[in-house]
């Protein structure tokens, strides 16, 4: 790919003020991209303004609320002039509210951990489908999913909402991917395993799941992930070097998935 691959491209970001986001939205501008990045924290969106400078606009929001990403994609029009693609990131752990293994899973648990990371998303979507159609152009969207959406890890990692939620990225995006092929419109998926986020923090902290890490994720001398480790898939994918691809789960994981890990 050229450095520049996404020269004039004008991206949202949801979930793009911190992590994952927030590297892809560094390395989205740095592909020449200018970009829209979306978080609930208003000490994290300065921070990324500062970091992002003047080619990105963080802006504050829920991503569970339905019109936070419409306001995102208006922004980028606004601002930059078009609206070319969406990548959500938003989600996360619902262990602190109630998620765990199904024995021990409350509703509110399950009902929360499905709102943040699969309802969010699907809202995101909608609104990124609906401006494409409204455009008359192609687009892309990409979702982020999990390894633990399709390879569980009992010992560790045994939170079923979010196992679930993640399993139904990849078939939401796959359905929605097959139905808007024919407007052009991509939409893909990248499913990560443990990467060193703030929601990886407890892991991280384990010695015990580090050393299974070590075994689980062997690439790289066995590491949990870095979250640039996931950028140059997304460039990809929001780039025209993938005008023929969607519909695609890609796991960008240190061979979790083909790695039995050793507890």
């Amino acid at each position: 790919m050229s450095e520049k691959s996404l020269t004039n491209k004008n991206l949202v970001i949801i979930g793009g003020t911190t992590g994952l986001g927030l590297s892809a939205a560094k390395a989205f501008i740095e592909s020449g991209a200018n970009v829209i990045v979306v978080g609930r924290n208003k000490e994290s969106a300065t921070e990324a303004k500062s970091i992002l400078g003047n080619k990105a606009q963080a802006i504050l929001g829920n991503a569970v609320e339905p019109y936070t990403a419409i306001r995102a994609i208006e922004d980028c029009i606004s601002k930059f002039g078009s609206f070319d693609g969406l990548y959500h990131v938003a989600g996360g752990s619902g262990r602190k509210i109630g998620d765990g293994p199904l024995h021990e899973l409350t509703l509110d648990g399950w009902n929360k951990t499905i709102e943040l990371n699969l309802t969010s998303l699907m809202l995101s979507n909608q609104a990124a489908i609906n401006q494409f159609l409204k455009q008359e152009t192609s687009g892309a969207i990409l979702n982020m999913s999990s390894v633990l959406g399709y390879s569980p890890s009992p010992q560790y990692f045994s939170t079923h909402a979010y196992a679930a939620a993640k399993s139904a990225v990849i078939g939401f995006t796959k359905s929605i991917a097959a139905y808007y092929a024919k407007n052009n419109i991509r939409v893909n998926v990248i499913a990560p395993a443990l990467v060193e986020t703030p929601m990886a923090q407890r892991a991280a902290e384990d010695e015990t799941i580090l050393s299974f890490i070590k075994t689980k994720q062997p690439l790289d001398g066995g590491r949990i992930g870095h979250p640039s480790d996931l950028d140059g898939l997304a460039v990809y994918f929001m780039s025209d070097h993938s005008k023929f691809t969607t519909g695609q789960v890609v796991s960008v994981d240190g061979g979790w998935s083909v790695s039995e890990g050793q507890i």
